[in-house]
């Protein structure tokens, strides 16, 4: 059915357009919450539609709708907005053919009943460790397809299964909340529960003391979850070829220059994690692509639009929020992990910082680089040992500082938010602000 609405839409853009692009989407999402022990919501939601871009005179023009009964007016809402759209400065994509369809797995998710069932056991387990945590579960089923076709001979499709966790608790001791969290997100796969239950455990018991630290300069130690939380945002900045063009990245005029510690590498693997894709929301195929190499600046990410502005290619990086137009994004950044186990970065902290959960990443300079983080969660080491829970502290520096003095990289990289491969770094020295 979504082929011939496809067919439909160019068919009846062709007479009118000197180009026409049209992007699909359907999605069903299936969201169960527990709050404060008890189950609050489960129901599903379903989404479909279709944004349609053309090229009329030189110019661009755009709609969407999630009406698919009237086409007709929706070529008519892409054909208006072009006498007053841009120049159309690139070309939509052309001669090219894909078909992902989730790779064949007959992967088949949990039901909603057992994910029910699961939530209730994992907030006894919680108990189990302390009958007073508020616990909240929540699991998300989610299905979806998408499919692009031009009128220059391109026709791709993909689709995709995934089932997230997450299972946090707030625990109030007088005027201290103290609410860590955990989870884990699967493509074609369950996520691993147990895995999340004694992740939020460990929290817990790391958090059971209270340290203190003096302000000053110290060892950091970032988790997974807090490099992605800190840094991804940053880099996805610097990268892009948008920013780049419009010279509002750090990194604008640093093509091939050494900037950040021989150990340290950037790079994005479209054949990985959650969003594992063959092409973007263009219809350009993704790649493999290396941003910065041993230190080194070797490129950044373009959708078609800013590549054509910069005389570039695209790089596969046009994708959508819901059914917007394209933009600059990449699938997911990774960063090459070193060989030390974290437990052995820590084993070797004097005294020094752990960030675990993170507020505030991104209220500084992001265009300079700078980050200033408030510890949702973090711990205070005293020689090679966690002693306690950090409150009313900051962390703050730049990506240059903190890389430049980069002591090592955990062995044992984990996915974020299915957008971040990262393992833990540990820097030598960072900012410390601390309220006592």
């Amino acid at each position: 059915m979504s082929d011939t609405l496809l067919e439909t839409i160019l068919a009846l853009a062709a007479p009118r357009t000197d180009a026409a692009e049209v992007y699909y989407v359907s999605s069903q999402d299936t969201p169960i919450d527990f709050e404060n022990n008890r189950l609050k919501s489960l129901q599903t939601k379903a989404l479909q539609g279709v944004a349609l871009r053309v090229i009329c005179n030189g110019r661009l023009g755009f709609a969407s709708s999630t009406d698919l009964t009237r086409l007709e007016d929706l070529v008519d809402a892409a054909v208006q907005t072009a006498e007053i759209g841009s120049p159309a400065e690139f070309e939509f994509a052309a001669d090219f053919h894909s078909s992902d369809n989730g790779n064949g797995s007959d992967y088949t998710p949990p039901t909603t009943p057992e994910l029910v069932a699961i939530g209730e056991e994992l907030i006894q387990q919680v108990h189990g460790y302390n009958a007073d945590v508020l616990v909240e579960a929540g699991f998300r089923v989610r299905s979806g397809i998408e499919k692009i076709a031009t009128n220059q001979n391109v026709y791709a499709e993909r689709s995709s299964r995934t089932v997230s966790a997450s299972l946090s608790g707030n625990l109030v001791r007088g005027e201290d909340f103290l609410q860590p969290y955990s989870y884990d997100v699967g493509r074609d796969r369950t996520p691993d529960f147990d895995r999340i239950l004694q992740d939020l455990l460990q929290k817990y018991r790391w958090a059971e003391q209270n340290a203190a630290i003096s302000s000053g300069s110290y060892p950091v130690l970032f988790t997974p979850q807090a490099v992605a939380r800190t840094f991804r945002s940053l880099f996805s900045t610097a990268l892009s070829g948008q920013a780049v063009l419009q010279k509002t990245s750090l990194l604008a005029d640093k093509l091939g220059e050494t900037l950040f510690d021989d150990r340290f590498s950037l790079f994005e693997d479209p054949s990985q994690g959650i969003s594992a894709c063959t092409f973007d929301d263009e219809g350009t195929p993704t790649s493999r692509k290396t941003y910065i190499d041993r230190g080194k600046i070797t490129g950044f990410y373009w959708d078609r639009r800013w590549a054509a502005r910069a005389g570039q290619a695209s790089t596969g990086n046009g994708f959508r929020g819901g059914l917007s137009r394209p933009a600059p994004s990449t699938v997911n950044l990774c960063i090459s992990p070193g060989s030390t186990s974290t437990a052995d970065l820590i084993a070797n902290m004097e005294e020094g910082v752990i960030v675990d959960q993170v507020l505030g990443a991104g209220q500084s300079n992001q265009l300079a680089g700078e980050f200033s983080v408030n510890l949702d969660l973090g711990y205070k080491v005293e020689k090679g040992k966690i002693v306690g829970r950090l409150k009313n502290t900051m962390v703050a520096g730049s990506i240059f500082e903190a890389f430049q003095q980069l002591v090592d990289l955990g062995d044992q990289p984990e996915w974020v938010g299915g957008s971040s491969y990262v393992p833990s770094l540990l820097f030598g020295k960072l900012g410390v602000a601390s309220r006592n």
